[in-house]
């Protein structure tokens, strides 16, 4: 007996929950496509840059390990 009374609280909470969700997801403002292609091309060059700067940094770590390894 106590099995659908925990049923229906679940269904009960449940509820609420898609309606808040619906309305969170009716609130987002999509960015139109030039604005998400500028932030698009922002990530891609400061994804290159940080790679690249990362890549130099392991270059000159490794490079200076190897002088003191000798």
């Amino acid at each position: 007996m106590g099995e659908s009374k925990d049923k229906a609280k679940t269904k009960e909470k449940k509820t609420p929950f898609f309606k808040g969700l619906k309305a969170e997801f009716n609130k987002i403002i999509w960015p139109d496509k030039t604005t998400l292609t500028k932030q698009t091309a922002a990530v891609v060059v400061v994804s290159v840059i940080l790679g690249a700067i990362i890549t130099i940094c392991d270059i000159l770590v490794k490079f200076g390990v190897d002088l003191l390894v000798r």
